[in-house]
C-alpha cells in the first residue's frame, strides 16, 4: 500500500505539469488583452503598451513560462493582474463558501439517494422504482439554474421561510454560527443535490440489485437473517465500491464545477471568482485556479482509490 501511495503522490508532478503548460499555453494563445482590460476603453496605444511591459506581458512566452513556474514550485502562484493581490490569498477567501457548497450537496445527495436506490433494487419492479427512474430522468433533464430559480421563487420570494441569495461564512471573525451559515445554503444544496440524488440513487440500484442475486445473499436468508440485515450488512456493503466512486467524482466535479449555482446564489466561491477572472483575462489568477482544481480532483479520486482498501478486504495494492 505504502509503496502505491507513493507512486499516485509522484504521479501528480507530471500530472500538474503537463496541466500548467496546457492551461498557460491556451491562454496566451487565445484573443484578448489584459492590459487592455486594465487600462480601460480610454486608453491609448502608449498606456496599454505600458502595462503590458508591468505586467512582463512583452517577454517571449517560454520566459514567462519558467518565471511562473519556479514561483509555482516556491508555493508562489503570483499576483492578480486585476486585483493586484496574491493569487494564493484570492483563492483562500473563495474556498469555504466553495467547499461548504460542494460537501453539504453531497451529504444530502447521500442520504437521499442511497436509501432510495436501496429500497428501489429491493423492490425491484415497484412503483418506487418507477418513480425513482422517472425522477432520475428529471433530475440530469432539468438545468440547475432552472431548478434554482423555482426553489427561490417558492420558498423566498413566496412563503419568504429562506433567503433569496448571499453567503454567511462559518468561520472567521465575521461568523454568526451554523444556524445562519446553514439557512443561506439551504436552497443551493437542494438545487445541486437534485442532480446528484438522480445519479447516485440509480448508481445504488444498479449496484445493489446486482448484489442480491449473489449466492451468499441467498445464504444469508438461508441463515434466517432478517430482510434490514441483508440488505445493510450484505447487499448494500458490497455494492459500496462503485457508490463511492460516483460520490467521490461528484465531489470533485462540484469543486470546480458550481459556476452556475454560484452566479444563480450569488456566493462568492471559487467559481463565481472563475468567472470574473476569465472575464478581466487575469492570467495569474486563472492558472490557480486551474492548477487547485487539477490538484483537488487527483487528490480526491486517490483518497476514494484507498477507501477501496476499507470496503472490500478483496482488494490489494
Amino acid at each position: 500500500m505504502l509503496r502505491f501511495l507513493m507512486q499516485r503522490l509522484l504521479a501528480l508532478v507530471p500530472v500538474l505539469f503537463t496541466v500548467a503548460v496546457i492551461v498557460f499555453l491556451i491562454l496566451r494563445l487565445t484573443p484578448g488583452d489584459p492590459a487592455a482590460v486594465i487600462a480601460g476603453n480610454n486608453a491609448t496605444n502608449e498606456d496599454i503598451d505600458r502595462i503590458r511591459e508591468q505586467l512582463g506581458l512583452t517577454k517571449p512566452v517560454i520566459t514567462q513560462f519558467m518565471i511562473w513556474l519556479g514561483q509555482v514550485m516556491q508555493g508562489d502562484l503570483g499576483y492578480s493582474f486585476y486585483l493586484n493581490r496574491p493569487v494564493t490569498e484570492l483563492i483562500a477567501q473563495r474556498i469555504e463558501p466553495t467547499m461548504s457548497l460542494a460537501a453539504g450537496t453531497m451529504v444530502l445527495a447521500v442520504l437521499i439517494a442511497v436509501p432510495l436506490g436501496t429500497i428501489a433494487a429491493w423492490r425491484m419492479g415497484g412503483w418506487l422504482d418507477h418513480l425513482l427512474s422517472g425522477f432520475a430522468v428529471a433530475g440530469f433533464s432539468v438545468p440547475v439554474f432552472v431548478i434554482g430559480y423555482v426553489l427561490i421563487y417558492i420558498f423566498a420570494v413566496e412563503l419568504q421561510w429562506l433567503p433569496v441569495q448571499g453567503y454567511r461564512r462559518l468561520f472567521g471573525a465575521s461568523s454568526q454560527g451554523v444556524g445562519p451559515w446553514a439557512m443561506q445554503l439551504v436552497l443551493p444544496w437542494c438545487s445541486l443535490a437534485t442532480i446528484y440524488v438522480a445519479l447516485i440513487a440509480r448508481v445504488t440500484r444498479a449496484s445493489v440489485s446486482e448484489a442480491l442475486t449473489e449466492d451468499y445473499i441467498r445464504t444469508a436468508r438461508a441463515k434466517g437473517l432478517t430482510e434490514r440485515m441483508v440488505l445493510l450488512r450484505h447487499a448494500l456493503a458490497n455494492a459500496a465500491v462503485p457508490i463511492v466512486t460516483v460520490v467521490g467524482i461528484g465531489v470533485a466535479l462540484l469543486i470546480g464545477g458550481v459556476v452556475v449555482t454560484e452566479t444563480v446564489f450569488a456566493i462568492p466561491g471559487l467559481g463565481s471568482l472563475t468567472v470574473d477572472v476569465v472575464l478581466n483575462r487575469d492570467f495569474p489568477v486563472i492558472q490557480g485556479l486551474v492548477l487547485f482544481f487539477a490538484l483537488s480532483y487527483v487528490v480526491i479520486n486517490l483518497l476514494v482509490d484507498l477507501s477501496y482498501l476499507v470496503l472490500d478486504p478483496r482488494i490489494r495494492y
